[in-house]
């Protein structure tokens, strides 16, 4: 009985740690740029060639920069599931043969604040963060669930503050 109440006990632990990553997790993932390209558009196909650096030029010559969340963070996973459809760590053994090509992988940025920033500084630039992290620093080009799937502006409305 006593080991009982301690599972249950660190059941209730684990999932007061838990629930703010999946609650993160099922937010929609927004595709953003910076204000100045809020004219360009993109697919999923398009994410997958331009994060996985196989589409390096917008139609118009410029340079795209992508940057990615950190690896751990849960936004980062449903993308790479989304766009990708393999987790990230599929993705290991990918960049170590590019690294080798000299294609180095797109840049890591520690939150979704500094993705807003480096896109709202940046020009040509393309990433991602969750839905209700966007405001007017940045453009949203598109907005996914975590299958990939394109979300029609009128059902994000109830989401958040935007």
């Amino acid at each position: 009985m006593r080991y009982r109440a301690i599972i249950s006990g660190l059941s209730l632990v684990l999932a007061g740690v838990a629930a703010p990553m999946l609650a993160r997790a099922a937010e929609p993932i927004a595709v953003i740029v910076p204000l100045a390209d809020a004219k360009r558009s993109v697919t999923l196909s398009d994410l997958a060639l331009i994060f996985r650096r196989k589409r390096l030029l917008w139609p118009d010559g410029g340079k795209i920069v992508p940057i990615n969340l950190p690896a751990s963070d849960p936004v980062r996973r449903d993308f790479s599931l989304a766009v990708f459809s393999e987790p990230i760590e599929a993705s290991e053994a990918y960049w170590n043969d590019m690294y080798f090509h000299g294609i180095t992988p797109p840049f890591v940025a520690s939150s979704d604040e500094a993705v807003i920033r480096f896109i709202e500084q940046s020009k040509d630039g393309i990433g991602y963060v969750p839905y209700c992290s966007v405001d007017r620093r940045v453009a949203v080009l598109l907005v996914i669930d975590s299958a990939g799937h394109p979300i029609a502006p009128a059902a994000l409305a109830p989401l958040c503050s935007h």
